[in-house]
């Protein structure tokens, strides 16, 4: 009797799942695996570890008991799976990522020396990184003409999930992680079915998504952006919900859907662009260190800077573990162009707080916030925080919703909480910086790298958010 092992990682469902199908069709019984692999623990913050866990509980019931758990390194664990079953074949979800791409090279190379092989199926993308090219076949650095032909490229229909697969039994196997203690934070339910039920709740919606999702303080976000990074669904199960949606609402999801590919296919052709600009002039961008830099950073992390729409956005970020999308923009502008810290710094907080933290969409967002990366706003466009808590949460309610010490002012007068009679109520600091000013200081610090290089016009795009 044939085996052949499926060995999971952002790809944990059971349904639309190629790579399922192909071992399944290779083989009479395939091996569920998953490895814990130290190096993508220790990068993953709680509410990332926690989510996960429960990921892994749901795949370990829909499998009958029968997912294999390792822990380790991925090398070794999975040539040793291999070894134990005798499969000829290990099949695996592509990954596009700079670790996953070295990680996988390496495991490849040491089931080859036991003479199998590593069989990538499919991506975690509705179009696989690579796949959307230039005339020239170079990788696009600018989101419309991608956005374009990601259209013409297509992508196929989500495949059904098999019946009574024929899972391989008895192997040795860790528990299943329990996750860690977040206290406090609340994220979302994890798992492929929650993934689904709110899938079908958005797709209900969508035609509102356009609109709606510039403002908090409704619920017009998809919120599936965790369920994708995990891979509890895939894009085409996303755009095949809203295939039949017309009107602008079901265009601006399709196109976020686009973003989430893009950048995953910038991130594939050039790695290093998760840690440095993308633009390589704006590196010489001077950005502040030292002990009053720490504090700004802290004030900004906690929900402290007494500019209301930021702090909202913070917060949020620490007890869901998600901020809205327009939001993220402000906080992010602030601490690049307010606070004049390294937009690096503020991404890896990102990534260590979010539930769904995914390298290429979150550095290359921030990126696009910070004028470094692809699509970059142009530099001199800094978002007002007052003004922009005025236009997307006019009356707010997001704003009182998140920073209890504002939740007695009323409408939108608790944006400018410093002019109130005796100042900001009780509790809730006075601005840490004056926001025209620092906004000079931006547009001042920006020149100063024009005199030295030559600016590159940004080429034409849409903003960037998650999904």
């Amino acid at each position: 009797m044939s085996v052949a092992v499926l060995w999971f990682r952002r790809d944990l469902r059971l349904a639309d799942h190629p790579a399922l199908l192909a071992a399944l069709d290779a083989a009479d019984e395939v091996v569920a695996l998953f490895v814990n692999d130290p190096h993508l623990q220790r990068a993953s913050g709680p509410p990332r570890l926690a989510f996960l866990a429960g990921c892994l509980a749901e795949l370990h019931d829909r499998t009958g008991g029968h997912l294999v758990l390792r822990t380790g390194d991925p090398v070794p664990e999975v040539a040793d799976v291999a070894r134990e079953v005798e499969a000829d074949q290990v099949f695996v979800t592509a990954d596009f990522g700079p670790y996953g791409t070295r990680r996988d090279a390496a495991v490849g190379k040491a089931l080859a020396a036991d003479g199998r092989r590593l069989t990538p199926v499919d991506s975690p993308y509705a179009v696989v990184p690579g796949d959307v090219t230039t005339a020239a076949g170079e990788p696009f650095r600018v989101f419309t003409p991608f956005h374009r032909r990601w259209k013409e490229h297509g992508w196929g229909l989500p495949a059904d999930e098999p019946t009574e697969p024929k899972w391989v039994t008895g192997l040795r196997s860790d528990p299943v992680p329990q996750g860690p203690d977040l206290g406090a934070i609340t994220i979302l339910p994890p798992g492929e079915r929650a993934g689904r039920d709110r899938l079908v709740d958005f797709a209900a919606r969508v035609a509102d998504y356009s609109r709606g999702r510039d403002f908090p303080a409704e619920d017009a976000t998809s919120r599936l952006s965790v369920y994708l990074k995990y891979g509890c669904l895939h894009p085409r199960q996303a755009l095949d919900a809203v295939k039949y949606r017309k009107g602008e609402g079901a265009e601006r999801f399709r196109a976020e859907l686009a973003w989430r590919d893009f950048y995953a296919s910038v991130l594939a052709a050039f790695p290093w662009s998760a840690r440095h600009a993308f633009r390589p002039e704006m590196a010489a961008m001077k950005v502040d260190t030292g002990p009053d830099a720490d504090r700004r950073f802290q004030a900004w992390a906690e929900g402290r800077t007494g500019y209301p729409i930021v702090d909202a956005g913070m917060r949020q970020l620490n007890e869901e573990a998600w901020v809205h999308n327009r939001v993220r923009m402000v906080v992010a502008s602030f601490l690049v162009k307010d606070l004049h810290l390294d937009w690096v710094r503020g991404a890896d907080h990102f990534l260590d707080r979010l539930q769904d933290g995914d390298l290429a969409s979150n550095h290359h967002g921030w990126q696009w916030v910070a004028g470094t990366g692809t699509d970059p706003a142009p530099y001199f466009r800094i978002f007002n925080p007052t003004s922009q808590g005025k236009k997307f949460d006019p009356e707010g309610d997001y704003v009182r919703r998140w920073v209890p010490e504002l939740r007695h002012v009323v409408g939108g007068t608790v944006h400018e909480p410093w002019k109130l009679k005796g100042g900001p109520p009780r509790g809730y600091p006075q601005p840490i910086v004056d926001h025209d000013e620092e906004r000079r200081e931006s547009l001042a610090r920006y020149n100063k790298i024009r005199e030295h290089t030559t600016e590159r016009r940004p080429g034409p795009g849409a903003r960037r958010s998650e999904p």
